[in-house]
């Protein structure tokens, strides 16, 4: 398809040559002669661009370009003109013009404009694509008990500053977590930085975390920014944190206590401002008891635990996460969206889920593409899930899991502040005589 430019000057011969070297050049021209037609014109038909002169009968050019800007904010707009002056430019780019040509124009300075603009044009849709996306990856889908608790959890503790440490098997969607938590947090307009961990080989992960100069060991061929200077003003997500050796262990501590580190090869220190969310699939406080795990960083970074369930504790949510996921590759891979069967649903809520939400997540892109059809049926699943037998399932309550996780917050909103209960209740907005109510209500002794 074409792209579509307006050519709006009130004289006809300058509508008629630009129009023709914009034909010339492979783009669909149309003339206006005046801004009131300019206006009528991009009612009815959407351009890609518009060409505009300032000077023109009745409203002038700019008087034109603030009515477009107010009815179609995203037009994208060039403003010519014979009379080019600084308080002219200055004016028509607050109004929100894109770039000022003066006259006389010439051929090849109007494509060069013309094209600078329908590039940044394209990387704006791009970009607005990209964060759609994200928006879109950043669902969390589901309204068992576990995950109205687990929301719950992230209204509490999103906004705060606490270091949060996100327990749960490997598929379950921790990442996804530390991100609804970034994006509920004042931090939200600032970077997310992720790290594994566990795939970061040993003599690389320093460099990874703290960054380096130029020659600091061999193959460092130059200076790059760590992880920790990346994520500066916002987040840093630790992933597989409990895969990380106890020397960079050692080193990470030391950062979260002083905030502030040497890259390697370096004599400056760098100072930064980073909010800390880790998350780990192991049992730290086992790892902890066999020595490879640090206790101090555990307690630095455990001061609010989340445990985000398996998906076989939450069976009731997978037929709303599989009509996500058929819904979001079928758009993907431009293709029509299939319908479930109740007896798949079934099927699906009977397996185990070893690979947890991941796992779903692969089986559905695999239908979606590889089975033709309109509807997703028993024989297009997996043989191990064909033959899966109802699991032994005893779900939490509402009121179970809000127990537990009231429990888990206090205690270690209790323990941030040295159990001193006045200092707690401050902390986290509530009446000192409340909160004793709620510990002796939630059997937690104050030491």
């Amino acid at each position: 398809m074409k792209v579509k430019i307006l050519v709006v000057d009130d004289e006809k011969n300058v509508r008629r040559s630009i129009c023709g070297i914009l034909e010339d050049a492979g783009y669909e021209a149309s003339g206006a002669g005046s801004g009131e037609e300019c206006l009528e014109l991009l009612q009815k038909t959407p351009f890609d661009l518009v060409l505009l002169d300032v000077w023109l009968p009745g409203k002038d050019g700019l008087e034109i370009l603030a009515e477009i800007k107010s009815r179609l904010p995203q037009q994208y707009v060039l403003i010519i003109s014979g009379h080019g002056t600084i308080g002219s430019a200055v004016r028509a780019t607050k109004l929100g013009a894109f770039d000022f040509i003066e006259k006389p124009l010439s051929g090849e300075k109007v494509l060069l404009v013309l094209e600078h603009a329908l590039r940044q044009k394209k990387l704006e849709a791009e970009n607005q694509s990209l964060r759609d996306l994200l928006r879109q990856e950043t669902v969390m889908i589901g309204s068992s008990v576990p995950m109205q608790a687990l929301r719950q959890q992230i209204q509490f503790a999103g906004p705060t500053e606490a270091r949060i440490l996100i327990y749960g098997e490997n598929g379950t969607g921790k990442e996804l977590v530390s991100r609804l938590l970034h994006l509920s947090s004042r931090r939200r307009e600032q970077a997310f930085e992720d790290v594994n961990c566990a795939a970061i080989p040993e003599d690389l992960i320093e460099s990874e975390l703290f960054g380096n100069t130029q020659g600091a060991f061999t193959g460092a061929t130059e200076s790059r920014k760590g992880k920790f200077e990346l994520a500066d003003k916002g987040t840093l997500f630790l992933d597989e944190v409990g895969d990380m050796s106890l020397k960079t262990q050692a080193k990470v501590l030391r950062v979260l206590d002083d905030l502030r580190f040497h890259p390697l090869g370096s004599d400056t220190a760098v100072e930064v401002d980073v909010r800390v969310i880790a998350a780990t699939n192991k049992n730290l406080e086992k790892e902890i008891s066999e020595g490879r795990f640090r206790e101090d960083l555990f307690f630095r970074l455990n001061v609010i635990p989340f445990e985000v369930p398996p998906l076989r504790q939450r069976s009731e949510d997978i037929k709303d996460l599989a009509d996500h996921f058929l819904s979001h590759f079928s758009r993907r891979n431009g293709k029509p969206t299939k319908r479930i069967g109740l007896d798949v649903v079934d099927k699906l809520r009977e397996y185990h889920w070893p690979g947890n939400v991941r796992e779903l997540r692969n089986i559905i892109e695999r239908i979606v593409i590889m089975e033709p059809g309109n509807e997703v049926r028993l024989l297009h699943l997996p043989e191990a899930i064909q033959a899966a037998a109802p699991p032994d399932a005893n779900p939490l309550t509402f009121q179970e899991a809000k127990f537990g996780f009231e429990r888990k917050f206090l205690q270690a909103r209790l323990q941030e502040n040295n159990w001193n209960v006045t200092r707690t209740a401050l902390s986290i907005g509530v009446g000192r005589t409340s909160l004793h109510r709620k510990l002796k209500a939630l059997k937690i002794r104050p030491k």
